[in-house]
């Protein structure tokens, strides 16, 4: 981990071709800051608490790719209108992002990335998810471990599939089935597309987080800018 000042030493310029990997991790106890005026005419059409969710990770996703670039957070020529994928303009790479109650995690490659971010002591049904989400193998490996520990798993895989959906830029309710796990590896495979993807899954404080990844392009395990 590093703090964020590390990200402005990445590159000043857009660049497709760069092996850069920008990870930017944040707490949601800082301040709000400037959004565009197209904005913050779509943050008043969503009720308050979506409003304030909205605001903060668009201007928050503008920070950090402002000193990516070297430009002001306002001119980053981002479309990310509520409940769309974020979107930067053509040959400024890939964004994608992720929150949960109390932080907010940005995603940023010269390729496609994925990220997803949970409390890692988030509570639920462990058993049902697991019947959802994991495979017939995967839950034979997991039904005779206690409860705890397959929530952990359990979590764990379900960071990864949704940071895998997000890099193939599909849907969560249609491919949530598709992504396994190749057994002792960070690799991912959709069985119906044939696609693999590289997912690191990481523990910072009191999160975990996933970040899907062309491993031929960036290195191994990604640098998180993290602001305290």
């Amino acid at each position: 981990m590093q703090d964020l000042q590390f990200a402005r030493t990445l590159t000043s310029k857009p660049n497709t071709n760069s092996s850069v990997l920008g990870i930017w991790l944040f707490p949601i106890t800082k301040p709000l800051k400037k959004i565009t005026p197209i904005e913050e005419k779509w943050a008043n059409t969503l009720p308050v608490r979506k409003q304030i969710e909205y605001k903060y990770s668009r201007a928050y996703a503008r920070l950090a790719l402002s000193t990516l670039f070297g430009i002001e957070p306002l001119k980053i020529p981002l479309f990310a209108p509520p409940g769309k994928p974020p979107k930067l303009a053509k040959g400024w790479g890939y964004m994608n992002l992720s929150h949960c109650n109390n932080a907010l995690l940005i995603g940023w490659s010269s390729k496609k990335i994925g990220v997803d971010i949970e409390n890692a002591n988030r509570s639920f049904n462990a058993i049902k998810l697991a019947e959802r989400i994991c495979s017939t193998k995967e839950n034979k490996l997991i039904k005779d471990l206690e409860i705890e520990e397959i929530r952990k798993i359990v979590l764990s895989r379900w960071i990864a599939k949704e940071a895998a959906i997000k890099w193939q830029q599909g849907l969560l309710y249609k491919d949530l089935n598709q992504w396994q796990n190749n057994e002792n590896t960070k690799i991912y495979t959709n069985k119906k597309e044939g696609k693999q993807v590289f997912i690191d899954l990481i523990d910072i404080d009191s999160w975990k987080i996933g970040i899907a990844y062309d491993k031929n392009i960036h290195p191994s395990p990604p640098i998180i800018c993290f602001d305290r």
